[in-house]
């Protein structure tokens, strides 16, 4: 299905038969990708007396329970709730799922021990000519091995302050990158990057996002695109997301 849309009084055709899937699958493989010193989730048919909820052992249907932490495994979208006392809920806080986006790509800096996406790296590529919402930072190399890595302990790329901070400059609204977290992995809990987007406790943006843990293929452009960010009506701070892009064509 095909449909037209304006943005900066310019109209697109956008073709929602073509989505571009920008999110990691949830496994139980012991493989797939996640972080924060966590297991690998489970998915497990439930076991009452005798009766096991597996078809392939006898029951008439399958039904599993599945463990997992959408900070931890896979991709996942969060509010301002993950760092604050009140503990806001993503299911109440995003109440918008269409976004126009843009997706840049970035070879995050050397800095001492660390990978990090600088200021300068995100003027180079973005100034929001475009006046989207939404940023969607692919970061370099990129390769498939990010659907089957475990990032504890080793010290992944992330965000500093200033980069936030022009952003937020941006009003960038929701947040997107294939790292799992926008701060460092050992900070001390100073969450310098989180407090900065969120400008939390001072001037709190409840409407504002960040999703971790995506994956842009390398097939993706750079460029704008529209944006659906597709949560599971959870009332926590972080849901398992499935964002989703589509292409844009502007119409002459």
């Amino acid at each position: 299905m095909k449909a037209t849309i304006q943005h900066q009084n310019k109209n697109y055709v956008v073709d929602f038969s073509k989505p571009l899937d920008i999110s990691m699958p949830l496994s139980s493989n012991e493989n797939a990708t996640r972080a924060w010193y966590q297991n690998p989730l489970t998915i497990e048919p439930v076991v009452m007396g005798e009766w096991v909820g597996s078809v392939k052992k006898g029951s008439s249907v399958n039904f599993n329970n599945i463990f997992f932490n959408p900070h931890a495994h896979g991709t996942h979208t969060e509010c301002v709730g993950h760092i604050s006392l009140e503990n806001e809920s993503i299911n109440q806080q995003l109440k918008q799922f269409m976004f126009f986006a843009e997706v840049v790509t970035i070879a995050p800096s050397i800095v001492g021990d660390d990978k990090v996406i600088l200021k300068e790296s995100l003027v180079k590529k973005f100034n929001n000519e475009n006046k989207v919402e939404a940023l969607i930072i692919r970061t370099e190399p990129n390769t498939d091995g990010k659907l089957n890595h475990n990032y504890s302990n080793t010290n992944p790329s992330y965000i500093n302050v200033e980069a936030i901070e022009y952003l937020n400059s941006l009003n960038i609204q929701h947040l997107l990158l294939d790292l799992p977290s926008v701060d460092r992995e050992q900070d001390g809990g100073e969450l310098a990057a989180h407090k900065a987007f969120w400008q939390y406790p001072h001037n709190t943006q409840l409407q504002k996002t960040i999703t971790e843990m995506i994956f842009v293929n390398n097939s993706i452009a750079d460029g704008m695109y529209l944006l659906n960010i597709q949560i599971a009506p959870f009332e926590n701070d972080a849901s398992p997301s499935k964002p989703i892009l589509y292409a844009l064509y502007e119409k002459l």
